[in-house]
């Protein structure tokens, strides 16, 4: 299993829009194969820093997961409205491995 952790630089003017997306998301991607964890928005420090997350089983999963994503209504409009109103001023993408597992006391 791989953690997709993507950090967004916003535009700190457009939280609004950020939230519209991020809800957005929260239909798409587990419709077309990802398990959404969230997607986080700036509260408290930082007002430009925010979050999405997802499990994806493997790099290959996630291909088709992005070929699902760019063929599902929702997201193509999503995509476009990210376009339109310029709040995502950068993206960053890294898929991560659990490496604590197992987690807890095993007693």
């Amino acid at each position: 299993m791989l953690t997709c952790i993507i950090k967004y630089h916003i535009d700190p003017t457009k939280h609004a829009a950020f939230d519209r997306y991020a809800r957005n998301w929260g239909q798409a991607i587990p419709r077309c194969g990802a398990d959404l964890i969230g997607y986080f928005a700036p509260h408290e420090g930082s007002s430009t820093l925010a979050y999405g997350i997802y499990n994806i089983p493997s790099l290959a999963a996630y291909e088709r997961y992005r070929e699902k994503l760019r063929n599902d209504p929702l997201g193509r409009e999503n995509y476009a409205f990210a376009q339109s109103e310029k709040f995502l001023l950068r993206e960053d993408r890294t898929f991560l491995r659990l490496a604590s597992a197992p987690q807890g006391d095993a007693q």
